[in-house]
């Protein structure tokens, strides 16, 4: 059986029902993540003292995540473009370099937390440490899961490339978007809770 508009885009939409269902999934994500931007705001707006976020974390590890994040951003990008042109092998490559730098960022964020760990600071300390963990505990656990999901397009799905290409790259561009999704609120992260 075959499922209408999984390659060839909806007249009504001139989407993919891939990419609508992916547009939409994000749009739930922007309102978890919104909520807990809007919940940190009220709760620094609302508090008599707040600490900077360099007193408890370290800006320069954050920064070195955030060129991570977006060079794996590059990564990804070039990766679809490899199959845009054909280039399978290449994509492969570009698909294990964005896991690899997922990897990384995972691994300096894993120092980071034992960091805070071996200083005692928990969620439980304050506030801000509640929130920091929080939201950056959900943002990691995003990073894993498009980790996996590009693993697996980058292994053993890529077999998918050989019975369809177009319907397989389409996969891919729906999986960048969710990895561009979560480097985007890296974006947002860094500054809010590093810088200020």
């Amino acid at each position: 059986m075959e499922i209408p508009y999984t390659v060839q885009p909806r007249p009504d939409t001139a989407l993919t029902n891939g990419k609508i269902g992916i547009w939409l999934f994000l749009a739930s994500e922007i309102m978890l993540f919104g909520a807990l931007f809007a919940t940190y705001l009220m709760l620094r707006v609302g508090a008599d003292e707040w600490p900077k976020g360099a007193e408890f974390l370290d800006p320069k590890m954050a920064a070195i995540n955030t060129l991570v994040l977006i060079t794996s951003s590059v990564t990804m990008v070039m990766a679809w473009a490899s199959l845009a042109r054909k280039r399978f092998s290449t994509f492969r490559l570009y698909m294990i370099a964005t896991v690899a730098l997922g990897g990384v960022f995972m691994f300096i964020k894993y120092l980071e937390y034992m960091a805070k760990f071996d200083h005692h600071y928990y969620p439980e300390t304050n506030t801000f440490l509640a929130i920091y963990f929080t939201m950056t505990g959900l943002h990691a656990l995003h990073v894993f899961g498009g980790m996996a999901i590009n693993a697996y397009l980058a292994g053993p799905g890529s077999k998918l490339w050989h019975k369809d290409e177009e319907w397989f790259t389409n996969r891919v561009e729906n999986s960048g978007l969710f990895w561009h999704f979560v480097d985007l609120v890296w974006i947002f992260l860094f500054p809010i809770l590093y810088l200020l």
